[in-house]
């Protein structure tokens, strides 16, 4: 009865010359972040779906078939890159994208293709774990990056839907201006966390504490991607005793039993910093992901 009733009521708004408010982009965002990026810049022109939440290894996601399906529907596709969706972004592409989102076309945008990359490896072989060729793929928790990223994003959209061209580029001054503004803001707040000595899990906050100049003592992971062994931990331990470290990091998709234990034997906390959007039920937006990350550090930081 429901959609006897939506086939009417569509039926209708085309005789009368009423045009129904489809969005006129649809985006397959590959992480939470990108989505949100999305959706402040084109408003009710565009539509997301994510194929990854705040609680998924970006990493390891399996190409299922209804993610071939949402790529199939896809005007873009709007990813991290680096090799971060090596494992199953290919399998999509090659089994659901349309011509307009494939490499090359204004439909396929990978945003470390647009900012600096760090920790390119000079060289990469199988003994080095889970390191990319390119570079850290996680490139969003730098917000001069996500700056880069927007404007590259502007001219995609502006490019797949040029009807909409004024209603982009007024979207992307109002976030420029918002995000400059939030920026300066988060510097200023920001500068007594310099050198603040942290252990990370993984390094997915490699562009975090490059920005915020905080000093990285070392990771749980004795090699990208691979789980801390026994011996590994005693040396992280001994390294932890040794410094005035402020604080273990992880994300929320991270094992926990590492830095918990790490936590218990150093008596260093545990943050679990959103990472992305929805990584904390308060982190819905870009700008409280970064709110919410700097207030987590600034609380450890009074703590020790």
């Amino acid at each position: 009865m429901k959609i006897t009733v939506l086939i009417y009521v569509f039926c209708i708004a085309l005789v009368i010359g009423v045009r129904p408010a489809w969005p006129d982009v649809n985006v397959f965002a590959c992480e939470p972040e990108w989505a949100a990026l999305a959706e402040d810049l084109g408003g009710d022109k565009v539509s997301t779906f994510t194929a990854t939440n705040a609680r998924q290894d970006p990493h390891h996601i399996r190409a299922r078939p209804s993610l071939i399906a949402r790529v199939r529907r896809a005007d873009m596709i709007f990813c991290s890159g680096a090799g971060l969706e090596a494992g199953w972004l290919p399998v999509l592409l090659q089994r659901g994208a349309r011509a307009m989102t494939q490499p090359g076309k204004p439909g396929y945008l990978m945003a470390s293709e647009h900012v600096p990359v760090l920790g390119k490896p000079a060289v990469v072989d199988r003994s080095m774990g889970d390191v990319h060729p390119e570079g850290n793929p996680h490139v969003h928790l730098d917000p001069r990056n996500v700056l880069k990223v927007s404007a590259e994003l502007t001219r995609r959209l502006i490019a797949i839907d040029p009807a909409n061209k004024a209603h982009y580029e007024d979207r992307a001054g109002t976030f420029t201006a918002g995000w400059r503004k939030s920026m300066a803001q988060w510097e200023q707040r920001a500068r007594p966390l310099k050198g603040m000595k942290v252990i990370v899990h993984h390094t997915s906050f490699t562009y975090l504490t490059s920005w915020l100049k905080l000093d990285t003592v070392t990771t749980l992971e004795p090699k990208p991607g691979l789980p801390p062994t026994a011996s590994h931990l005693e040396a992280v331990l001994r390294l932890a005793r040794s410094q005035p470290i402020k604080a273990i990091l992880r994300t929320p998709y991270d094992p926990d039993s590492a830095a918990e234990w790490l936590s218990g034997k150093a008596k260093i906390p545990v943050l679990v910093l959103p990472y992305t959007v929805g990584g904390d039920p308060k982190g819905k937006t870009l700008n409280a992901l970064f709110e919410l990350t700097l207030s987590s550090l600034e609380g450890a930081a009074r703590e020790r």
